[in-house]
């Protein structure tokens, strides 16, 4: 293996992590915090939905492919 493919599978390993950590947290804490409802608790993915949460976290998941991409030079988005 080569180092582009080593550094292509880090960028998408750590982008879709960190993407799924900040949308999680989103659901979690930060719909609940946004509420209007002064009593409304923590929504959990089942609740949420589970192909609303993966619509929720890619994208978030492929903003980081593309800084990282950018930063590691590993050429996934054609310039």
């Amino acid at each position: 293996m080569n180092s582009l493919f080593l550094r292509r599978v880090f960028v998408w390993t750590v982008s879709m992590v960190l993407g799924t950590l900040i949308g999680w947290l989103m659901i979690t804490f930060m719909l609940p915090a946004l509420s209007p409802d002064k009593n409304a608790v923590a929504i959990s993915v089942a609740e949420y939905g589970i192909i609303y949460f993966l619509v929720t976290v890619v994208p978030i998941g492929l903003i980081f492919v593309t800084w990282l991409d950018y930063y590691l030079d590993t050429r996934i988005w054609p310039d």
